[in-house]
Order: structure tokens, then sequence, then C-alpha cells
């Protein structure tokens, strides 16, 4: 720490600011760069816990008939919460100053965080897509299948697993590796090559599989729908054809692709390295891959206000409870009771408004 003392000068001198102390004759160089790269970090900390505190609290908040895919959705902005609070803000000084000072149990703490977060977020990814998967292959049972207790237990085996999986380095199995160019703490996966091997087997092998597997039959289903392919089973395609109607098909995929494509960069750049040999990279653009990837956690709540109706409807009640209680209540209690109807609706075999006769 600086001590704001007599004995402490500042001086500008070619783009650099230094701190020099008279006592101990100590420096620190401040660059221009290092102090643009620390406000970047420290901007996408305070958006990815802003956004993300506002998907949680929109929501929890909202009371009306939610999706299942929604406690999958509110799992991704807890585990997006946890690295804006527990990995990001704490590259901020160490951007300014060029090295690690919270010391390697810290470092330790950070990398395992980071995995952890990581790997819950990939199989949150695969039950997103086995939901959306089961919404159209058995659009009939889709309610009984997918209720909401049985998701809850998904995830919190999730999270249970993701942890343990992930604990190896916490018994001393790694070494803290600080990143001098992107300021962030990483595991050495290179010394601890058959557990990142079978760390990696795990978590991408049955979470790849099963997204291309299910996303690939509902873009199959969907160009059979367009093409007028006829479906014996009238009912069947009349509630195949409202699921597929459903936005959060695209929205979930949206998800997904922006995940993986924030993180090919620094995937396929680290792979390429540990199978050849170090390239050498700009400090720059090491700096910009490394937190593109982590830049993940903020897109997740553009792509929801984009692309969901629901999560949208679910945001304007949140606002007209915080800014009006009675009317955000009572829009609630609409919403519930329009969710029962749905529900006694599709329980006597009603899916559209022209079976159900609403549009009469």
């Amino acid at each position: 720490m600086l001590r704001r003392d007599t004995s402490t000068m500042l001086i500008y001198r070619n783009m650099l600011l230094i701190y020099s102390d008279a006592d101990d004759d100590s420096e620190i160089v401040f660059t221009l760069r290092s102090l643009a790269q620390a406000a970047i970090i420290f901007v996408m900390a305070i958006a990815i816990i802003i956004t993300n505190v506002l998907i949680i609290a929109t929501l929890v908040n909202f009371r009306g008939p939610l999706e299942v895919i929604n406690i999958y959705l509110l799992s991704l902005a807890v585990a997006d919460l946890l690295c804006g609070l527990l990995v990001v803000p704490l590259s901020v000084y160490p951007a300014v100053v060029g090295d690690w000072v919270y010391g390697d149990i810290i470092c330790r703490l950070v990398g395992y965080v980071e995995v952890t977060l990581w790997a819950v977020t990939v199989y949150t990814f695969m039950w997103i897509s086995v939901d959306r998967y089961l919404a159209v292959r058995k659009p009939l049972r889709y309610e009984t299948l997918q209720t909401k207790t049985r998701c809850q237990c998904w995830m919190v085996f999730t999270w249970i697993s993701s942890a343990m999986l992930c604990c190896p380095p916490l018994l001393d199995f790694a070494t803290p590796l600080f990143d001098k160019e992107a300021y962030i703490c990483m595991l050495d996966w290179g010394s601890m090559a058959a557990y990142s091997a079978t760390l990696s087997i795990l978590v991408l092998g049955p979470s790849l599989i099963t997204i291309v597997y299910t996303y690939s039959y509902i873009f199959s289903m969907m160009r059979k729908l367009r093409s007028g392919v006829p479906f014996h089973d009238k009912e069947y395609a009349t509630a195949l054809a409202e699921n597929l109607n459903n936005p959060s098909h695209m929205m979930s995929f949206a998800l997904v692709i922006s995940f993986w494509l924030s993180w090919a960069p620094f995937i396929s750049i680290n792979l390429y390295e540990y199978f050849t040999e170090p390239m050498q990279q700009e400090q720059d653009l090491h700096f910009g891959i490394v937190w593109l990837a982590f830049l993940n956690c903020f897109w997740k709540s553009v792509i929801l206000i984009a692309m969901s109706p629901e999560f949208r409807l679910a945001l304007k009640v949140l606002c007209m409870t915080i800014c009006c209680r009675y009317k955000g209540r009572r829009l609630q209690a609409e919403l519930i009771k329009m969710g029962m109807e749905v529900d006694e609706d599709q329980e006597y075999g009603c899916y559209t408004s022209e079976s159900c006769g609403w549009g009469s």
C-alpha cells in the first residue's frame, strides 16, 4: 500500500504516472495502458453484477406462469453473478500495479471458482438443451416430464457435482498461475495433464454431445413443420407447432452460441500452445482474448432482453413493482389467473386458441 504523506511524490513523465517514496527509494509505475485496462475490468465487473442482479430479481419477483427453463436461467445468472463478485474485481488492482498482491491461497481459490462456475455453466446449457428437446420430442407430456421440482433437483446436483469435480486444485495438486498480461489468476493445467484431460471429458463430453444432438433434432423438426410434412396424430401436430413457435428455443440456442463464441479464441489458443509451442502474442491481444471470454457473463442479459418476450414481461412487472407496488401486484395477479386458465385448458387437451374456442 502507498502511504499518502509528504514523502510520496507524483511525477508525470513520458506517458507514465510514477509514485516514488523517499523513505525506501521504491516506486510504482502506472502506465496509461495499465490504467485503461484496469478501468475496462472495473466497468466489466460493474456491468456483470448489475445485469445479473437484475436477471435474478426479475425471475424471483415474477409470480405469473413461468416455464421451467427459467430455473436454468436463474442458475446461469447466479454463476455469472458469482464470477462478477469473486473473480473479475480481484483483477482491477493487479492490472494497475502489474502483479498479484493477494497471495497464493487467494490465487488458488480464484482459479478454483473460475473452473467451477465454468463447469456449472456448461452443464446448465446441457440441461437447457434437454429441456428444449423434451418440449419438441414429447410436447403432450412435457409438463409432466419437466416439473419445477425435478429441474431444481438437477440444478442442485449440477452445482454439487461441479464443485466436487473441480476441487483437487484446492488440495494443492495445482500451482496457481498469475497471467501478467491479462491480470488474472488461473490454474496451471499443464502441471496436471491427467486431471485436466479427465475433467475435460467429464464436463465437455456429455455436454457437447447432448447440445449438438438436441438442437439438431429441434431444427430438423422446425424444417419438417415448415415444409408441410404431414403428421398422423393431429393433437401431437398441434402441440408440436405451438411448442416450436416458442421463442425460448432460439433464445436458448443464442445463449449457447454466444458462450462458445466468447470462449472459442481462448480455448483454441491454449490448445494450440499446449500441443505445439507458445505463441508470441501482443499484450493487448492476449488481454482482449481473455476478457472477451469473461464478457460472456454480460451478454446473457442482452440476449434475454432481445429474444425473450416472457423475460421482458417479467422485467416490466419488476419495474412496476418497484415504482408502484399496487400496479405490480395487480398485474401479477392477472398473470397468475391467466396461467391457471391455460393449465386447466391444457388438462382438457386444448393447446391453441382455436381448439379451445378462445378466438370465437
